[in-house]
């Protein structure tokens, strides 16, 4: 998962592109990336690492401009290397950078094409240069001195027909202006903003709501699957559909554990979405355990449970009480390769307050269970700090298939309900009774009347449909070979440099 934004802005719009990566961290702290576009130069800073630490003083002063690009992220395919980081170059035609959000399922078919048939060249593994290469490549056939936007929405429609996959894109065509587009099917989200100023309109594209409304933008409304949006260096701004048959499916995950709770994705709000996925759940348990469920408190493991479980414990009429206090200067556990890491990261990140537990049976509530490592560690923190019995229950349904559109869930063989009943989980994580959502209470809950046409999501990890398609056993085989904990060890092969806006423009890159 990664987070994107594009600002075409009337003044230095770097500032405004450091704060809003900030208000995306939480999409991404493998590596950050700024590049800015001033008289028909560009600016780049990107490197390995979170918003705070790639970008110094030094670094924001270089990054000149009124319009440009940001990207946080981690890694899905691909390794750990700022050579990977975000955004992307390419200087054929005019100069362009781009940064996505997602992934590409036919990736690998594509590099082949660009090589053989384009005659261009990567120097990565990511799909995300290859889904840059398609976009020049496509914009080159038009061969316009200055494109209009019907020329820009031809090429996005072009980049639809080539790609599949969930991807959500903000690019820069240098010196000529800033576009933001969506996979057909809405997969991973976009949505973009103005806001009226004495030098004219601004306009702002991201990921989610709160990097928009943080800067002082006002949200205009998601972009929609399949379409894009184009302002040009002049500050004229247009949208058109690009895509044949769109149909609106973003993922599901996202209400459930990507997105900041004060955002809205689609529509929806995500602090809404999960009280709903609170009291559904809530509702399960006074199915399956009856009133006299034995639970005495209510506690979630920080953070993103925090909101479902506060809704499960007032349906249920029990205490809520915060049990566990986060360091949160650990990273994301599900997304650290190696179990004996994410085993000593879950020791370090969490600490039990021992009186909320000492003598409870206590109703552990999580958003979601994926390897089942940290459910293990938690489980056994709670009885240590003194707990009777321990009750397990996720947010979500059980995670059975890898997600391929962009978040770096595990190989098929590490998920630990992949292959196994809820019964098998429950011995395996220790606890003494455990229960998952339902896939339709989920739906369900994200599901809003406000936005009637949003009736179905991407919800491949707990169902196994592919709503992009062209999911077979043969390309999850691969997958399984790419995600697993052993390939992610692997030393990138390719040169790896730290880029820095004090090269000015992007003809003559440094290592620092």
């Amino acid at each position: 998962m990664c987070g994107v934004v594009g600002i075409a802005g009337k003044s230095p719009v770097n500032q405004m592109l450091f704060d809003a990566l900030t208000m995306l961290q939480h999409r991404g702290q493998d590596a950050a990336g700024i590049v800015t576009c001033q008289d028909g130069r560009l600016f780049l800073r990107k490197d390995t690492g979170m918003v705070r630490d790639v970008f110094h003083t030094r670094h924001m002063r270089a990054l000149q401009g009124n319009y440009g690009i940001g990207h946080v992220r981690y890694p899905t395919a691909g390794s750990s290397s700022s050579a990977e980081a975000q955004p992307f170059y390419v200087n054929s035609p005019y100069g362009i950078t781009l940064a996505h959000n997602g992934n590409l399922t036919n990736a690998a078919e594509i590099h082949d094409d660009l090589f053989t048939t384009d005659l261009r060249h990567m120097n990565t593994d990511s799909d995300s240069e290859v889904l840059l290469n398609v976009f020049a490549h496509e914009l080159q056939k038009r061969a316009k001195l200055t494109p209009s936007a019907e020329d820009v929405f031809h090429v996005v429609s072009r980049v639809h027909e080539r790609c599949k996959g969930g991807y959500a894109v903000v690019a820069m065509i240098t010196g000529q202006g800033l576009v933001g587009f969506r996979d057909p099917n809405g997969i991973r989200p976009l949505i973009y903003g103005s806001r009226e100023t004495e030098n004219g309109m601004e306009y702002i594209i991201a990921s989610e709501s709160v990097a928009i409304t943080a800067l002082g933008f006002k949200v205009e409304r998601d972009i929609a699957p399949g379409e894009a949006i184009y302002i040009t260096a002049d500050g004229v701004m247009s949208t058109k559909q690009c895509a044949v048959a769109p149909e609106y499916r973003p993922c599901i995950f996202e209400y459930v554990y990507f997105a900041r709770p004060d955002a809205t994705i689609d529509g929806i709000s995500v602090y809404k979405a999960r009280l709903k996925m609170g009291e559904k759940l809530a509702q399960k348990i006074l199915r399956e355990w009856g009133d006299e469920h034995d639970i005495d408190v209510v506690i979630p493991i920080p953070d993103t449970s925090r909101t479902s479980a506060l809704e499960l414990a007032n349906t249920l009429g029990v205490k809520f009480r915060e049990g566990f206090m986060k360091n949160r200067y650990i990273g994301r556990t599900f997304i650290m390769p190696g179990q004996q890491l994410r085993k000593k990261s879950v020791r370090q990140k969490l600490n039990p307050v021992e009186l909320e537990f000492q003598g409870k049976n206590v109703l552990l509530v999580d958003d979601s269970i994926v390897r089942g490592t940290t459910c293990n560690e938690i489980i056994q923190m709670a009885r240590d700090a003194g707990a009777k019995k321990v009750f397990f229950a996720s947010a979500a349904p059980m995670v059975k298939y890898p997600n391929v559109y962009g978040i770096d869930m595990p190989a098929k063989s590490e998920l630990i309900a992949s292959e196994r009943s809820v019964e098998e989980i429950r011995e395996i994580i220790g606890a003494d009774r455990l229960i998952f959502q339902d896939l339709e209470d989920l739906k369900s809950a994200v599901r809003t009347k406000k936005v009637p046409e949003l009736q179905d999501f991407d919800c491949s990890v707990f169902d196994g449909k592919y709503v992009a398609g062209g999911i077979d056993a043969e390309y999850l085989a691969a997958l399984e070979r790419k995600r697993n904990d052993s390939a992610k060890n692997e030393k990138p092969a390719y040169i790896d440099v730290n880029i820095d806006a004090a090269s000015v423009d992007l003809t003559g890159v440094r290592e620092e």
